[in-house]
């Protein structure tokens, strides 16, 4: 499997990083764009820890000569997390002002899957629209909300709910959370 990942400036650097964690484990390829907003992120939330280090390959935010900015470079799709409303409100309108919305306009162009980990609260009516027209297009948006289902005990076992949601989207097995199986 081969994937591109986003990661852009909106709170959430810590999971970007568990996903990358997990995909590196299931040796998945995985082709990291780090928008220059996010760079302010990653160092407040992670310290400086590079993600580059998780991924197989990294690019700048400006690297139109990227390999993923082509349709010709087949991927399994894209993962976006955390997405800032910025980078929403471009894929919903087409503007690829930067290689990560580009490479989403290319994975939803060539019909392969885009999922969304929006990160902002409260959603104005903007953001939802935005939401709408990215799923209209053929995203998958996954808001990293809370379950109580899988009973959490700790803060990573909420983080591990929202990445295994990531995970189950694409078809990659995992036990990062209990899934449903009804009550008997």
């Amino acid at each position: 499997m081969k994937l591109v990942i986003g990661v852009t400036g909106a709170s959430g650097a810590v999971l970007a990083k568990r996903l990358l964690e997990e995909l590196k484990k299931r040796k998945v390829e995985t082709h990291l764009i780090i928008s220059d907003g996010a760079g302010m992120i990653l160092k407040h939330e992670l310290g400086g820890e590079k993600l580059e280090k998780l991924a197989t390959r990294s690019y700048g935010s400006m690297d139109f000569y990227a390999s993923i900015s082509s349709g010709s470079f087949k991927t399994d799709g894209m993962v976006i997390i955390p997405a800032s409303m910025k980078t929403v409100g471009a894929i919903a309108n087409g503007v690829a002002h930067n290689l990560l919305v580009r490479a989403a306009g290319v994975c939803l162009k060539q019909e392969r899957k885009v999922i969304l980990v929006p990160r902002e609260a409260p959603l104005s009516l903007i953001d939802l629209e935005n939401l709408v027209k990215c799923k209209a297009a053929g995203c998958i948006i996954i808001p990293p909300i809370l379950a109580f289902y899988p009973k959490p005990k700790t803060v990573g076992d909420c983080i591990d709910f929202v990445i295994g949601k990531v995970l189950d989207s694409l078809n990659i097995e995992n036990n990062l959370y209990k899934h449903w199986e009804g009550v008997r």
